[in-house]
């Protein structure tokens, strides 16, 4: 946005511009918020996910609950997580936006499958088994395993189990140590 260079001295009443002294004292008002002025006619900017400096990019990541924006991510890539999820943010906690998650996640759009035994029922319909998602995604992707499970935890809700595979091997839950084929 572009002002008039004395912006602030023509908003002065008729009788004050005429004092020279005073004019003057206002002019140096006008530079020191000429400088505040810049800085809130660049406020949209701020929050475009295309121009904010990286730093504020993850900073509104952490603001929508994204803490796990890796800084050492290229920036192209950080920009678009914190795009992509802030868009789907009203799907989440559906099948849809932990679908939408993982395809983010794991770079492997349309290569997720999510199956979970959730719905909407009547008051006698309601299951007895606890709800349960199973989960599976072709690779890691730009995550790691660690990061990927956190993450998972982090959107599901708490009472909801789940299985999570990786290019068909299963990471969640960890296969059972030391149990014998066949023995209970």
């Amino acid at each position: 946005m572009t002002r008039r260079k004395d912006w602030l001295v023509e908003q002065l009443p008729v009788g004050m511009t005429e004092d020279k002294f005073f004019v003057n004292f206002v002019r140096i008002f006008q530079e020191v918020a000429d400088t505040v002025m810049q800085q809130v006619d660049n406020m949209p900017h701020l929050f475009d996910l295309a121009v904010t400096p990286d730093v504020v990019v993850r900073t509104i990541g952490s603001w929508l609950g994204i803490d796990w924006v890796d800084p050492e991510l290229p920036d192209a890539l950080q920009r678009r997580i914190v795009r992509e999820y802030s868009a789907g943010i009203l799907w989440r906690g559906t099948r849809l936006g932990l679908v939408r998650l993982l395809e983010l996640l794991c770079d492997a759009e349309g290569e997720v499958t999510v199956e979970d035994n959730g719905g909407v029922y009547t008051r006698d319909d309601i299951p007895v088994t606890a709800p349960h998602v199973r989960m599976s995604v072709p690779d890691l992707g730009w995550t790691t395993e660690v990061d990927l499970l956190r993450i998972v935890r982090s959107e599901l809700p708490a009472t909801v189990t789940f299985e999570l595979s990786v290019g068909g091997r299963m990471i969640h839950p960890p296969p059972l140590v030391g149990v014998a084929a066949g023995v209970a």
